[in-house]
């Protein structure tokens, strides 16, 4: 337990700002742009707080279905200044994906979008939003949320409102609700891809000091700074997003495709909204590069001092594009931690140089180590990350894990008392890190360790492919490697250029990571905050069902993997 005589509030230490200051921007895909100072944020809150008062107590569970809208922001802040605990997913979360998550932590209130944009396309959620309600027995209200209309649509047992209707109200001062450090705050999930998400609740406490740690210190970040991060209310940097408002900086919102109306849609937004940290995942400065654009060319980029990447390994060849096309004095600072810790391992540092294709250095107050599968440190070699003492935002449990059986399973199976991240890394000679992959996605042909993000940096250097994914396919008492490759529109994937991938992966990589296979593919499954779902490819190839497609963003792709001919010889 950490400081178990401190009382605080999350939303207080996010509302500590009341002035005109910006607070948040909001850009959706269209164009609609909304600016919100300090001063309405937390007239907003309270208006949503003064609602929430009576309806619940520390500790009830309040979900969200929503885009990533400043409504969403003030709807958490109102449910956390009440004690509340609360937890999100973006709309495009179907039925079956939703209720493995929400059915698990049974929400007393439902906060609710009638529809969302993507790709220029509108896409209406309403009866699925009443569907999950109405399979939710603990449910009480919905509070429909439409920056552009009232919705009065009914749901059976649930009383429904209007986002609208609470914001009528008269704005109070908000009575923030006193709590432990160590009191649950958020209700995160696993990505599922392999089972039932895990519910994984970060506390008050851990989750603000371990923010404001990264923000203040690692990413330096200053009231002045406009914070932006691309991403959805299903994934963790959403979160460590909106704990921007506990430094006053202004955070910027976008909520769309970041390739629509083009490839520079977000780069745009950078120049326009004079953004100073600049956070995408490493996949989205792969695609933007082999996409053609040159923002040093054509975009004014002088406020951006800070570009964050995580979601997966950033390769060599996305640090040159962003010091040769985006920006010469920029900080470009790759991430690595999890949804399990809310927060970074291993995070950039501005106070020291750059190294290609490296981490620079391990998260402060967190004692990161590689260790090999005896639990031996290694200096300069492959292993697994662990966390070998306590952080405060560790995660306080699974909700309903009875003796945290589940916890322990899935982080102190491996090392005892060392907490395993399950990443596959390497402590270089510069005191920085590179992942090389997930440890439970490693490759072992000829009982060699090989991790897919050194095949992946290879393949990212031809810009025929789009995306790959490479998996370890058990054979002949053996596991050879198969490479699935999505191909740019119009090429093909012949002969010359499978001899040319690999005779570049044999010489920039070793003949072991050669491999034995590549295939095109039309797409690759993905879970819903991006990442390639190896672990689901590799099951579909062995000819195992996947149990929780519903956790995939595109679970129509794993037919691409089915009883492909060229697997079986």
């Amino acid at each position: 337990k950490w400081f178990p005589d401190a009382k605080l509030n999350f939303a207080k230490n996010l509302l500590r700002y009341r002035d005109n200051h910006p607070a948040i921007i909001s850009k959706l895909e269209g164009g609609y742009k909304q600016t919100i100072t300090y001063a309405q944020l937390y007239e907003d809150t309270a208006k949503v707080a003064l609602w929430l008062k009576y309806k619940i107590k520390p500790g009830d569970r309040v979900a969200a279905i929503l885009p990533n809208i400043p409504e969403t922001i003030v709807s958490m802040l109102g449910t956390t200044a009440n004690g509340g605990v609360w937890s999100s997913c973006s709309p495009d979360f179907g039925v079956a994906g939703a209720l493995d998550r929400f059915g698990q932590i049974e929400p007393t209130i439902l906060f609710a979008c009638t529809s969302y944009n993507y790709g220029g396309k509108t896409f209406d959620v309403m009866e699925k939003v009443v569907s999950i309600a109405n399979q939710i027995p603990s449910l009480q209200w919905i509070v429909w949320v439409d920056p552009e209309k009232n919705t009065s649509m009914q749901c059976g047992h649930v009383s429904c409102t209007d986002f609208k209707e609470i914001m009528e109200a008269q704005a109070q001062e908000i009575e923030f609700t006193s709590q432990e450090f160590c009191d649950p705050l958020y209700i995160m999930f696993s990505s599922g891809t392999t089972g039932t998400p895990k519910c994984i609740t970060h506390s008050i406490g851990g989750t603000l000091i371990q923010h404001l740690k990264e923000h203040r210190l690692h990413v330096d970040l200053k009231r002045e700074d406009r914070f932006f991060f691309f991403t959805t209310c299903g994934w963790m940097m959403w979160n460590w997003l909106v704990s921007g408002l506990a430094s006053g900086s202004t955070i910027v919102l976008y909520d769309g495709s970041p390739f629509y109306p083009g490839p520079e849609a977000l780069i745009n937004l950078a120049q326009d909204e004079k953004i100073s940290v600049f956070g995408v995942s490493a996949k989205y400065l792969s695609a933007i590069e082999k996409s053609g654009v040159e923002p040093n060319l054509n975009q004014n980029l002088e406020n951006l001092r800070c570009i964050l990447s995580t979601g997966s390994p950033l390769t060599s060849n996305s640090f040159h594009y962003v010091y040769n096309k985006i920006k010469r004095d920029v900080h470009l600072a790759s991430i690595s931690g999890g949804t399990d810790i809310l927060g970074c391992f291993l995070i950039g540092n501005p106070c020291l140089p750059v190294w290609d294709g490296e981490i620079q250095c391990a998260a402060l107050g967190v004692a990161v180590d590689v260790f090999d599968s005896d639990g031996n440190p290694l200096k300069h070699d492959k292993g697994e990350l662990v966390c070998t003492k306590p952080i405060p935002s560790y995660p306080i449990g699974f909700w309903n894990d009875i003796n945290n059986r589940k916890l322990l399973s899935a982080y102190f199976d491996k090392f005892g008392s060392v907490w395993a991240q399950g990443d596959y890394a390497e402590k270089t000679k510069n005191n920085g890190f590179v992942i090389h992959g997930r440890s439970d996605a490693v490759l072992n042909p000829g009982g060699v360790r090989i991790g897919t993000a050194e095949i992946y940096k290879e393949i990212d250097k031809f810009n025929q492919i789009v995306e790959s994914v490479c998996i370890g396919q058990s054979w002949e008492d053996d596991t050879r490697i198969i490479l699935f490759v999505v191909m740019q529109k119009n090429v093909v994937l012949d002969q010359n250029l499978i001899s040319s991938i690999k005779s570049n992966i044999k010489e920039n990589a070793s003949p072991k990571h050669v491999p034995s296979k590549i295939i095109a593919v039309g797409d690759v499954p993905k879970t819903r905050s991006g990442k390639i779902a190896e672990l689901a490819v590799r099951e579909i190839v062995h000819g195992n069902s996947i149990e929780n497609s519903s956790a995939l963003s595109n679970p129509e792709s794993l037919a691409n993997f089915m009883e492909l001919d060229e697997l079986d010889y």
